[in-house]
Parts: structure tokens; sequence; C-alpha cells
């Protein structure tokens, strides 16, 4: 069971998140950091555990404006360059592919960016693509058919809830075992409401490959003691 460290990027910082408000969103504050720069906070978070991957949701890109590509390329340029699976709203080919031609990056297809299913049926074979299934309070948010046709999925699938990210109220338990009821021998990735070790170790009793984590991190609910005993 993964643990895997979670970087929401706009302005240039990373910002702490709660329940998808992202008009709400802060520079985060943490322990792990004394400022709320990319490299200082993904430094800060191996400080608890050697992560190799980390998530960067580029809420910039996402919501239309100019990518956070200067922070992408310092995270590439660490000492010990992490996995980077990056959601930065790809929503047409050229940059999809421009994003499938970078070292180390691993592409999240996010359903909230996508208009119909044409991408994904093109790219889905794509060993690094990753398919993230958004959830808003209102709902599932992208086209029925991501849905409804499974057969599409490429091998990693997030369920991203974003109405329990920082909201400390436990993942979407009941969700995610029905995605992964037809998902077959895919990877699921959980994302929002991961509260402790227990919440971890439930998910991989259901299954669950790996999840997505900031706040618990941040603020010490994780440990490095548990990290280390998840083998996160």
């Amino acid at each position: 069971m993964h643990v895997i460290p979670v970087l929401d990027l706009k302005g240039g910082e990373v910002v702490r998140a709660a329940k998808g408000r992202r008009d709400q969103y802060r520079p985060i504050v943490t322990p792990l950091s004394a400022s709320s720069d990319v490299v200082a906070v993904a430094e800060g978070l191996r400080t608890l555990y050697p992560f190799p991957i980390f998530y960067v949701a580029d809420l910039d890109a996402i919501e239309g404006r100019e990518p956070n590509s200067a922070a992408l390329d310092r995270l590439r340029a660490m000492a010990e360059p992490p996995q980077l699976w990056v959601d930065a709203g790809f929503a047409d080919a050229e940059r999809l592919s421009a994003a499938l031609a970078k070292p180390s990056v691993y592409p999240v297809l996010g359903t909230e960016s996508q208009h119909d299913d044409a991408l994904l049926q093109r790219y889905r074979d794509q060993p690094n693509l990753i398919l993230s299934l958004d959830f808003f309070g209102d709902g599932f948010r992208g086209p029925a058919s991501f849905l409804d046709k499974p057969e599409l999925w490429p091998r990693r699938i997030i369920v991203m809830t974003l109405a329990k990210v920082g909201a400390a109220a436990g993942p979407d338990f009941e969700r995610l075992e029905e995605i992964r009821a037809k998902a077959g021998d895919r990877e699921i990735i959980a994302a929002g409401g991961v509260r402790n070790e227990a919440d971890i170790r439930t998910l991989s009793s259901l299954g669950i490959a790996a999840a997505l984590v900031a706040t618990s991190l941040h603020d010490g609910t994780l440990t490095p003691e548990q990290l280390a005993s998840l083998r996160a």
C-alpha cells in the first residue's frame, strides 16, 4: 500500500486544499517547511519518508491559466528526482503528448477537464497515463462514458473525491469499492479524506493500491514510524 504525497500548486506555490473550494486555497503553512516553495515542501515531506512519487495538481493549468511549468521543472531537477503524477488540466492531444514524452512525468487525465472521451480512447494504452475520476460535492464531473465504459480505463485509476480533501472526514470507501469492483486487475488509487494509519490499512484491505495524502502528513497524524511500517 503506497502513500503518495500531494503538492497542490497555485501561483507557483504549494497551497493547502480544502473540499475542492479552489478559490479559498492559500499558501501552505506546515511544520515540514519554512515556506510554501514547492521544492522546500517536497524536501520537507521527504523528512518523513523517502517518497519516490509525488502527485501534483497544477490548479492554474486545470482552471485554464498559465501552467506552473517552472515549479515542475524544479521538482524534476531535485537531487533524487521523484516520479511526478501531474494533473495539469490536459484537454488536447498536443499537451498530453508533450507530457507523456517527459522523463519521470506521468500525466493524469482528469475527467473534469474532458469534453468527451476522445483523448482517453487515443491514449489509454500509454503505460504512463493515469485516469482521474473526479467527484465534487455535486457528483461526478466529466462525460458519463468515463464511468459507463470501464473497458476504456488505463492501468491506473485515481478516484478523486474532492469534497473530502482536507476535511478529515475519512475516505469515500463506498465509492472506492464500487469502482474497484468494475476495474478488474487495474490499480485503484484513493484520493481525499485519508486521516490516519487505520484508514490506510482499511483501504489496503479493500484492494486499493495507493492513497494520495496531504493533510495527515502535514498535521503529523501519519508519522514516520507508521509510514515505515506501511512501507509507503
